[in-house]
């Protein structure tokens, strides 16, 4: 076994008579001093089956175990002098990981200072032996019969656009970020989707017509659901392809090995599509990059926008981000001419009526949460169909206080806030679980609490009471309403579950404004205009929608729908405070000494801007590293490096723990959380 000094390469099996066969294996190990090619020996026995992209099993001389790996590269000559251990076994004859996914899950490790093979945990589903001997059995009976030629695409232009605006976006392998239309449409099978979900579905088939593959990334189901109705209009079944982590490892696998067929694919599904494999990949589309969704919570933490980013460098895709609004990432790059502007035709901008102006005459007004023009619209248009009202908070009661001294009620196992779910519910903790028997407040010793705020449910069952007869639906994360029909009802909603509505809701109240726009964060502006924005694209067109309790400059983009414009002036704030995503930044979390050690190694520019350590709870110290774009791979060689040598270096195992101790150090780049409450 030895280390690889070349760069991998995709090849095809050795000749079982050649001399010598060298596979070159990328090791699938946390381990972060194993991410990197070893050599092995293949043995003549072995030589027919393996190739690369296969699953095989490799001997570690640490230890004499045996490890998983994949086939990267054959050669027939290796720079190590000494003798070359030997493959172990073939797994499967089948390439499940191809060149291209690879490659991107090499510069997706080296740009967030991570692991390869923590990479390809995300793309390559675990082996399914069913799903492969049913795929190698319609290969060999393919193979058998009369070649058949694919069904023609036709390429649909795309509407809601000047002229010239994307029609050639595609074929020139371009990059912009286009704003979206905010309107639903309805397909020619009666169902309803944003009309979002049929620009991107216009693209991918400017995509598929040049026999290109499209990958089209959304944030969860709710928006796959539509992008997947939206093709079917516009593509036959075969050629659309789900793969995201709601299905079964059976459904994935199978889906992964789709990808890697001849025939030109659209693959729709969540952040991990976009590792799905694709030799000919035209188009990648990204809605709505600012959902947390998008944020891998695993190793290496590299969000879905720099994965796209990265794969489209590398293959030379067109690539869109598409959204009601854009991130102020999104913005950074077309502030530096990286990605173009495309806006919708100007007569598709909706009618957005802020309370703000109400409540500067009216005292009462700026007092009450839904005030009197909210009142108006709402009972004017449920008689014609359906209303939208979106909230802050599910539940009944957001926050539970001591009625004695205000103070936050908290959990007595967990200390974590209690909730109240419903109406005469037992107040739980939102964090544990755990019911609040026998509480008492731990500043003052009271036993009484009482609510404060109102969540959905609250919500619903006062609307119930102003508006009698008619219909109340809840829709939040306990009760997924995907739709509604088109008869009148007040749908009140938390942001991000409001169903959709044929034809649009006829009024759309946002409440809770200030609540949202009282969270700390770094982001919870731009979060607060994503929200609002996407809500008042489900209105009917003219539809009035009303933002209650906000006004200043958040207010006027709204009302005016020049989000870019105000998302332009939140990165030029966060440009005079050196903070993200104007700079990048990178989390360095460990004990004392490691820590250290990391921020030492640190170029000496990058070194004076760096933000700690502080202690953070059960996990020692940490501090935040800042530095341009420019010297990110810099930083993350050198932190690399610091995580290895933390990792390999002889540390004194915790008393009663068996083997290793845990790492003292670990690195993570981009990372919000620092600035978030």
């Amino acid at each position: 076994m030895s280390p690889s000094a070349e760069e991998p390469a995709s090849g095809g099996p050795v000749d079982a008579a050649a001399p010598r066969a060298v596979a070159r294996v990328l090791v699938e190990s946390p381990l972060p001093q194993l991410d990197r090619l070893f050599d092995y020996a293949v043995p003549a026995h072995l030589r027919a089956d393996v190739a690369p992209g296969v699953r095989v099993r490799v001997p570690l001389r640490s230890a004499g175990r045996i490890a998983d790996a994949f086939v990267v590269e054959l050669d027939t000559t290796s720079d190590h002098r000494g003798e070359l251990s030997d493959l172990e076994d073939v797994v499967s004859t089948v390439p499940v990981l191809a060149p291209e996914v690879y490659r991107l899950a090499r510069a997706v490790a080296d740009r967030a200072g991570g692991s390869a093979s923590d990479v390809l945990r995300l793309a390559v589903p675990p082996r399914q032996v069913r799903v492969e001997k049913a795929h190698l059995a319609a290969l060999e009976e393919a193979a058998g019969a009369e070649p058949v030629a694919d069904e023609a695409v036709e390429a649909h232009a795309v509407t809601g656009y000047s002229a010239d605006a994307l029609a050639g976006l595609v074929p020139a392998r371009g990059r912009a970020a286009v704003d979206a239309v905010p309107l639903l449409a309805e397909l020619p099978d009666g169902t309803w989707v944003g009309r979002w979900a049929v620009t991107a579905a216009e693209l991918a088939t400017v995509a598929l017509a040049a026999g290109d593959d499209a990958i089209v990334a959304v944030p969860d189901h709710r928006d796959e659901d539509q992008v997947l109705r939206a093709l079917a209009a516009v593509l036959p079944p075969d050629r659309v392809v789900r793969l995201d982590s709601r299905q079964s490892n059976a459904d994935r696998y199978r889906a992964v090995l789709r990808a890697r067929g001849a025939t030109p694919l659209v693959l729709v599904g969540n952040r991990s599509v976009l590792l799905a494999p694709s030799e000919r990949l035209g188009l990648i589309v990204v809605f709505d990059d600012g959902d947390p969704l998008f944020s891998e919570p695993l190793s290496p933490y590299v969000h879905a926008r720099d994965t796209a980013l990265l794969r489209q460098a590398q293959q030379g895709t067109a690539l869109v981000f598409l959204g009601h609004t854009r991130s102020t990432d999104v913005q950074r790059l077309v502030e530096i001419g990286f990605l173009a502007e495309v806006r919708p035709d100007p007569r598709y901008q909706p009618h957005v009526v802020p309370t703000s102006q109400q409540a500067a005459r009216d005292g009462f007004a700026a007092q009450a949460r839904i005030p009197s023009t909210a009142w108006t619209e709402a009972r004017a248009a449920v008689e014609h169909g359906p209303v939208l009202i979106q909230v802050a908070h599910p539940g009944y009661s957001p926050r539970l206080a001591c009625t004695e001294c205000g103070d936050t009620a908290r959990c007595l196992r967990c200390n974590g806030p209690l909730v109240q779910r419903s109406q005469g519910a037992q107040p739980a903790c939102s964090w544990c679980g755990a019911l609040a028997v026998g509480w008492r407040c731990q500043t003052c010793e009271g036993t009484v609490m009482k609510s404060v705020g109102t969540g959905a449910s609250r919500t619903a069952d006062e609307l119930g009471k102003a508006f009698p007869g008619v219909r109340v639906i809840v829709s939040d994360g306990s009760r997924e309403i995907v739709r509604v029909d088109d008869e009148p009802a007040i749908v009140v909603a938390t942001r991000g579950a409001e169903p959709i509505a044929p034809g649009g809701y006829r009024a759309v109240l946002l409440l809770d404004g200030e609540r949202m726009l009282a969270r700390e964060s770094l982001r919870v502006a731009e979060d607060c205009l994503r929200w609002w924005a996407n809500a008042t694209a489900l209105a009917a067109r003219r539809a009035p929608v009303v933002l209650v309790g906000v006004g200043g400059a958040l207010a006027s983009a709204l009302a005016t729908w020049q989000l870019a414009r105000y998302v332009s002036g939140e990165l030029a704030d966060r440009r005079e405070l050196r903070f993200p995503p104007a700079v990048r930044v990178a989390t360095v979390t460990g004990t004392v000494d490691t820590v250290a050690q990391a921020l030492e190694a640190l170029p000496p520019e990058v070194g004076r801007e760096v933000l700690g350590p502080v202690e953070v709870p059960d996990a020692g110290v940490r501090a935040i590293v800042r530095f341009d774009f420019a010297r990110g791979a810099e930083v993350a060689q050198v932190l690399r490096s610091q995580v290895i040598r933390a990792a390999t270096g002889r540390r004194k195992a915790v008393a009663g723990r068996r083997g290793r101790p845990l790492p003292t150090l670990r690195v993570r780049f981009d990372d919000v959380e620092p600035f978030t409450d």
